[in-house]
């Protein structure tokens, strides 16, 4: 006998400090004015030094056929967001990093007009390398890119990125560069 209803999607609801308060069903937390919850960015390097971009899916309910950095998500309630962070990119790209380190935390909000959703969060970063081939699954990513930075900026010039993309990239920066040793000069 098959189940047609999914269990719902929970994510942990924090305060500004990043202690858990809550939890919220995921399409409640990002409906305006959001909740602030738990999420992650992940930003992976090849061996050049060029970050790995997607293009989300255009099944994605939230923010579809738009670029963004490596992968992002929300850790399931009491799940580290590192281990969430790891988890999701072996089940979005196919593969593990060869390395994966914290790159510190960023708050925001940000609304998407293109869904009517709100991004309000208080993201983990981590930054890393790859060294495997991606086997990236199609119902989550449409396309990647890997670009220096020079190739970023033209990107961002002419696509559309997802609405947080460049508040986690900057706050990343710092630790993209200890995790690449200033590999690509990001």
């Amino acid at each position: 006998m098959s189940n047609d209803t999914a269990a719902p999607i929970m994510l942990e609801l924090v305060d500004e400090q990043g202690t858990t308060i809550g939890t919220a069903e995921k399409l409640s937390a990002h409906r305006a004015p959001g909740r602030l919850h738990r999420a992650f960015s992940v930003f992976l390097f090849d061996e050049e030094g060029r970050l790995l971009l997607q293009r989300r899916a255009l099944g994605k309910y939230h923010s579809p056929g738009v670029w963004s950095n490596t992968c992002c998500g929300h850790p399931f309630p009491g799940e580290p967001p590192f281990s969430a962070a790891a988890r999701r990119v072996r089940e979005e790209l196919g593969v593990t990093p060869a390395l994966l380190a914290e790159a510190g935390t960023v708050t925001y909000h940000h609304p998407d007009p293109l869904s009517g959703l709100v991004e309000r969060e208080y993201n983990h970063l981590f930054a890393g390398l790859l060294r495997a081939p991606l086997a990236p699954d199609p119902e989550e990513v449409a396309e990647t890119a890997f670009v220096t930075p020079e190739e970023l900026k033209a990107r961002h010039e002419r696509d559309v990125f997802s609405a947080w993309f460049m508040t986690v990239l900057d706050a990343a920066r710092p630790g993209i560069r200890a995790a690449t040793g200033g590999l690509g000069g990001w």
